[in-house]
């Protein structure tokens, strides 16, 4: 006899994309674009979790680690500076863990202006099986590791290696955090439902992830730059009715390879000099969201 299928969990209302209140953007812009970072770090040999291996061969995986690598000693520096170069702050998913491994990473991202959230302490260790002291201690550690590298206290969260429990956003409001970056269900902010606090949910993406682009759907650079703009002008047409959401999530060990930076460079290109792109970090769009909605979540 099969199990029964566990119920919706309700953690936001249905409404149809069409007849929806009017969302709008600053200067009459009507996609806001934020390109999310995922500056990480991982560990050759993390200790073991039962519910997901780390690394796909056995540990020491010194091949994953190396690739991976190629992110914190080359590929920020090359995918921050075309960044900075076209206007675009990044909105950081940081492994916290980072600021005290290289340090020098997250101090270049914060002398270029970008905001920080947590993506969890390392990307080699996972929310599952995890008990609620245990997901406490992470959240109290990131608010106060990055505050202390950084000056920021962090708004958002995005689960490490996109590993969940069910209290997870319960908590980050709780703690004050006032957006997450794990739902995936909506091409504009929505409400989230929690015991406390208030929780926004921003748009991130798995369709346009450089990880999905590169690995799952095996793109070709030039593949992968196509796709965002075709997903930015169908957005920013979209956004005239409603303002719209495009998240740009990147790994810079991926897009930061010499053969795929030229290629997303002209994607920045195109964006900036499009005129209906609001370029912002995530904490605005989603201040931007509340005050239109009557609700500050912070």
């Amino acid at each position: 006899m099969s199990e029964p299928q566990k119920s919706d969990p309700g953690l936001y209302d249905f409404q149809a994309y069409r007849g929806r209140p009017k969302i709008e953007w600053p200067e009459g812009k009507t996609c806001a674009v934020w390109v999310a970072p995922n500056l990480e770090f991982y560990e050759i040999d993390p200790p073991a979790n039962p519910h997901r291996k780390s690394w796909a061969k056995p540990h020491p995986d010194v091949v994953g680690y190396g690739h991976r690598d190629h992110a914190n000693r080359v590929g920020h520096w090359r995918m921050a500076e075309v960044m900075s170069k076209h206007g675009f702050p990044g909105s950081v998913s940081l492994s916290v863990a980072l600021c005290d491994h290289i340090p020098e990473v997250v101090e270049d991202a914060s002398q270029r202006g970008w905001e920080f959230f947590s993506h969890g302490i390392y990307n080699t260790r996972y929310s599952y099986g995890m008990d609620e002291a245990q997901e406490r201690a992470i959240i109290e550690d990131s608010i106060r590791t990055v505050e202390a590298a950084t000056g920021q206290r962090i708004r958002g969260w995005l689960a490490p290696a996109l590993t969940h429990t069910p209290r997870t956003l319960d908590l980050i409001a709780e703690y004050g955090l006032d957006y997450t970056c794990d739902l995936y269900h909506d091409d504009q902010p929505t409400r989230v439902k929690v015991k406390s606090g208030k929780l926004t949910a921003i748009p991130y993406s798995l369709e346009v992830n450089d990880h999905y682009g590169f690995f799952i759907y095996n793109m070709s650079p030039r593949e992968y730059a196509d796709t965002l703009i075709r997903q930015y002008e169908r957005l920013a047409e979209e956004g005239a009715r409603s303002g719209t959401v495009m998240c740009i999530p990147l790994h810079s060990y991926l897009i930061g390879q010499p053969h795929r930076i030229g290629p997303f460079e002209e994607v920045l290109k195109h964006i900036a000099a499009d005129g209906r792109a609001w370029i912002a970090r995530a904490g605005e769009i989603v201040d931007a969201f509340n005050a239109q909605t009557g609700e500050d979540g912070r």
